[in-house]
């Protein structure tokens, strides 16, 4: 059926074309990202095992230091559990570092 026959409905084919054009373009891209060079290309394993290595550290060292500071405020107790959650945060963060570490890169 054409475009204008009364039994098709007109969006579906507005449809049709859409996707057949995006398709099409999608195909465009990608052929001149190969021919250029500039095809993204996937990061590795390993820069990604290293950025759950930083945020980790990271993580342990705010939240560590964060919740013995709300818990110094909280019970007076000023720096003393501060300096105690700083380092059981350090703490659980170089043991998350450790499994993360005996993950196999792949």
């Amino acid at each position: 059926m054409a475009a204008n026959d009364p039994g098709q409905d007109p969006e579906s084919v507005g449809d049709q074309r859409l996707s057949s054009l995006d398709e099409r373009l999608k195909a465009i891209q990608q052929a001149e990202q190969v021919r250029t060079g500039t095809a993204q290309k996937k990061p590795e394993r390993g820069y990604s095992q290293g950025n759950r290595v930083l945020s980790t550290l990271i993580a342990g060292l705010v939240g560590g230091g964060l919740m013995g500071w709300c818990f110094d405020t909280w019970l007076g107790t000023t720096p003393w559990l501060l300096l105690v959650m700083l380092f059981l945060g350090i703490g659980v963060a170089f043991r998350n570092i450790i499994r993360i570490s005996q993950e196999r890169p792949e």
